[in-house]
């Protein structure tokens, strides 16, 4: 990905040596296998790399709009190079995903990334939307997070099933697959703001957020009016205060807000399970297994 220009050729190479896990990656190589008994295509290397290079363009455009100052232990962009910089290498990794594509006549894998990057889009307006409010139910939650995080996991395993010509109904098959796992993936994520450990993100940090993750939209439906009112007070208006922060984790935790939000992961783990019980027995379909169950037992 080498550009004449030396500060953008200087950014990607600070991208690249700082690369994550490379999960949604391994989603889509590890379907086209499964759903074609181990065969491969260039153009499933092709959907992995344009997967990749919009996932990055997504967390570039996030750290901005988060005005986050670290990405996976390291300084965001926006922190090094200030957000106009890294609001243009956002564009520049988006717009190298869709050439990909369109080079290849990728039209097929082009448009679950369109669609993923709309639904993203989507998904982070209404979440800001909503937090304004503090009146997210449970359904607007579930569509939040569908298509704030589970879009891009379901474009990954569609992605994956397309590369290898697989037919449609296999297809629409791997796409549910893969927003099961991304729901039970933002539902673990919000977990960890209730957790006492080192994750690399402060506890506490969507409550200072006004972020209204499955834990507290329970206790708010679950807590008597006095909590309630107190809950919601203290989410709008004290939300900088680190006691009283401490206090609502407090509160969810006794009104059974964890409990509850682990059983709805688990519920969407088992169901994405389910879905590859449908497929032979096989080394790809046991490295799916590992990967669901990674997604919530991780530590971080």
């Amino acid at each position: 990905m080498i550009s004449n220009v030396s500060l953008l050729n200087r950014i990607t190479h600070y991208i690249v040596r700082r690369k994550g896990k490379q999960m949604r990656p391994m989603f889509v190589f590890l379907v086209a296998k499964m759903v074609s008994n181990g065969n491969f295509k260039e153009k499933t290397y092709r959907g992995a790399a344009t997967i990749e290079l919009i996932h990055t363009a997504t967390l570039v455009h996030d750290d901005v709009v988060d005005d986050s100052n670290r990405r996976r232990g390291f300084f965001s962009l926006n922190a090094l190079w200030k957000n106009k910089i890294a609001v243009l290498v956002g564009d520049y990794l988006l717009s190298k995903g869709l050439l990909l594509s369109i080079d290849n006549d990728d039209f097929d894998i082009l448009k679950h990334i369109s669609v993923a990057v709309r639904e993203m889009s989507e998904g982070e307006l209404l979440q800001i939307e909503k937090a304004r409010q503090l009146n997210i139910t449970e359904d607007v939650y579930f569509d939040i997070i569908r298509k704030k995080t589970a879009t891009l996991i379901a474009a990954c395993t569609a992605i994956g099933a397309t590369s290898v010509e697989a037919d449609k109904d296999t297809v629409i098959q791997m796409r549910e697959f893969g927003e099961l796992i991304g729901i039970a993936f933002q539902i673990k994520d919000d977990l960890f703001d209730y957790s006492d450990e080192k994750i690399g993100k402060p506890t506490g940090i969507d409550i200072k957020e006004q972020k209204m993750t499955l834990p507290l939209i329970y206790t708010l439906n679950n807590c008597d009016k006095k909590e309630r009112k107190w809950l919601i007070n203290s989410v709008k208006n004290h939300n900088k205060d680190k006691k009283r922060v401490k206090e609502v984790i407090d509160l969810v935790k006794q009104n059974g807000g964890i409990e509850y939000t682990i059983s709805k992961m688990k519920e969407y783990q088992q169901k994405a399970l389910d879905i590859l019980d449908n497929y032979p027995d096989s080394e790809y379909k046991n490295s799916l297994i590992t990967m669901v169950n990674y997604v919530i037992e991780r530590e971080k």
